[in-house]
């Protein structure tokens, strides 16, 4: 099978560069042809891609400010080159690459994975603009859709919710990862000696983009209430900067905490599983997620976690007991935390009980495949 993903395929954007080279390292091995088509601007820096797997680059038009990931380019490859796929999976909506397929005539069927993009918070953000596209094209690209993939029920109610009916294919596939990326680990203190924290300090580490979604106006506060039951506390909050570094900032600034709050920037490869190996606890308090890589990362380190109901997989935490689940609030967040980090013994119970989770749940090489499995459902002649 010829399979073509449309994705920003960039370090510094997040989940869906990781998802999409997992699943292809799955599946290239196993003969099917894939390809991975992305807009890309000065400065960006392209992704990992899995042996096997081709990566054909675009210019991004400067358009894009104004609709995402605008780019002639992209749109004139899927005249020229569209009808050699037999699936184009389309990753995320609201943006160009989401709506371009739809503009060719062509032969391929279409998935899109929505990675929780249809939740009430992201809706509510960008209001106006989402509100538009709804109803220019969006909504009706959508519809036209043969197969939607999601990661949980929560999701499943967004996509109903959405269109106002239920589509009528929509498969419910967790994101999974490589467990043995994530089993040999850089040794305790790497990470700590790299920032001079130093042993006796309780280092709480948050990885992902530096975005209000992720609930970092939630976090920060609470990280500064923790402090006064915590006073060796620090907070690690790695990640590129997606709009808020400023106010991170700031409120470093305002409340002196130059010294307990470090901000290493994004974190790849060895650097970010040291970071992993030395955390007390991994905390993500977003307010939206379709199903967060990093938190799965941080659970399959065996870092206790803290989380919320938003990072997309929170009926297995519970169901698994794999970790704190805080409301996105101040209190809850510095409640949860303290926690942790006062009884490791359940802290240390949660962490191996994740580890399970993951393992029975998310790994990749059942999840790819039965991605695979929903691909060839609609293109049954090529098996």
């Amino acid at each position: 099978m010829n399979i073509l993903h449309i994705c920003a395929y960039s370090w510094d954007i997040g989940g869906p560069p990781r998802i999409i080279y997992d699943y292809t390292s799955v599946q290239a091995p196993q003969g099917e042809k894939i390809t991975i088509l992305t807009p890309m601007s000065e400065g960006d820096v392209l992704y990992t891609t899995a042996p096997g797997v081709r990566v054909v680059q675009v210019k991004r038009h400067w358009f894009a400010k104004y609709f995402p990931e605008f780019s002639p380019g992209l749109y004139q490859y899927l005249r020229e080159h569209g009808n050699e796929y037999d699936v184009i999976h389309i990753h995320g909506i609201w943006h160009f690459g989401s709506v371009a397929p739809f503009f060719v005539k062509l032969r391929a069927k279409k998935v899109i994975t929505i990675h929780g993009l249809l939740d009430r918070w992201t809706l509510k953000h960008g209001y106006w603009k989402k509100k538009v596209m709804t109803w220019l094209i969006q909504k009706r690209l959508l519809k036209k859709t043969p197969l939607i993939l999601i990661n949980n029920q929560r999701e499943y109610e967004d996509v109903k919710r959405y269109l106002g009916y239920q589509h009528p294919n929509v498969q419910i596939i967790p994101n999974g990862l490589r467990i043995s990326e994530y089993q040999n680990l850089p040794a305790k203190g790497t990470f700590r000696r790299q920032h001079q924290i130093g042993d006796h300090q309780q280092l709480v580490l948050f990885l992902s983009r530096l975005h209000i979604k992720k609930g970092l106006d939630i976090l920060l506060p609470a990280f500064q209430l923790l402090r006064q039951s915590h006073p060796h506390a620090v907070l690690v909050l790695a990640g590129p900067d997606d709009g808020y570094l400023p106010e991170i900032q700031q409120f470093i600034e305002t409340h002196q905490l130059q010294k307990s709050i470090i901000l290493p920037g994004m974190l790849i490869k060895t650097d970010k599983l040291a970071a992993f190996a030395d955390a007390d606890v991994f905390t993500l308090p977003s307010y939206s997620e379709g199903f967060s890589v990093a938190a799965m990362e941080a659970l399959t380190c065996g870092v206790p976690s803290v989380l919320t109901d938003h990072v997309g997989f929170s009926d297995y935490l519970r169901s698994y007991e794999a970790a704190n689940i805080s409301d996105t609030t101040v209190e809850s967040v510095r409640d949860g935390l303290a926690y942790m980090l006062d009884h490791p013994d359940e802290a240390a119970r949660m962490a191996r009980n994740a580890q399970r989770m993951i393992s029975e749940v998310c790994d990749i090489n059942v999840v790819a495949n039965r991605v695979l499995d929903a691909y060839y459902q609609l293109v049954p002649q090529q098996v």
